[in-house]
């Protein structure tokens, strides 16, 4: 039987002012959460919430999905405001969320 390749995945925590992007080599059948676990990105940014959303590539996970070779799990940080309700609140004003100009 031959040896298991690694899997090549990234875990991304992103922010306004940067983002932090390690890239990791993991064995086939680790998780999401695992490798979030593995990544160590808690440790450089304890204002991660431990049960903090998860996606592959803009696409929500659990955190037990499974990963491919080439997988970029993102950790999502919860929105400042409602999207939904930001833009009922524009349109009573009349305006809208698009760029101003």
């Amino acid at each position: 039987m031959a040896a298991e390749r690694s899997l090549r995945i990234e875990v991304v925590w992103a922010q306004r002012e940067h983002q932090t992007l390690i890239a990791l080599a993991v064995p086939p059948g680790t998780t999401a959460g695992a490798a979030v676990e593995q990544s160590g990105i808690r440790a450089r940014h304890p204002e991660i919430p431990a049960h903090a959303p998860l996606g592959i590539h803009g696409r929500v996970v659990v955190a037990s999905c499974a990963l491919a070779d080439g997988d970029r799990i993102e950790i999502y940080r919860p929105l400042p405001a409602d999207p939904k309700e930001t833009r009922r609140r524009l349109a009573r004003q009349g305006r809208t969320m698009g760029r101003r100009r």
